[in-house]
């Protein structure tokens, strides 16, 4: 495998990113940061949210191809049953 890939971060998983914004979160939550550490955290989060809509985004394309009706492809939206009823 080529580690030396330019310096580039390799892409994470989805369950890995996803992991990784929710450790950010609950240290932004916890406070007691400096200010440039709270950006620091901010921007690494942003970047781990917007690989996360990405994967996102192609599952959604992917499940969409996979969907057939009538032998024609038909995209249906996507809605999970949630129990919270606030």
């Amino acid at each position: 495998m080529a580690e030396n890939n330019g310096g580039a971060k390799p892409v994470e998983s989805f369950e890995q990113s996803l992991d990784e914004l929710e450790k950010l979160v609950n240290e932004l939550e916890a406070g007691d940061l400096s200010l440039e550490r709270s950006i620091e955290l901010f921007e690494r989060g942003m970047g781990l949210s917007e690989v996360c809509r990405k994967q996102l985004q192609e599952a959604e394309t992917r499940v969409e191809m996979l969907i057939r009706k009538e032998g024609k492809m038909a995209a249906e939206p996507f809605a999970p049953e949630t129990s919270d009823k606030a």
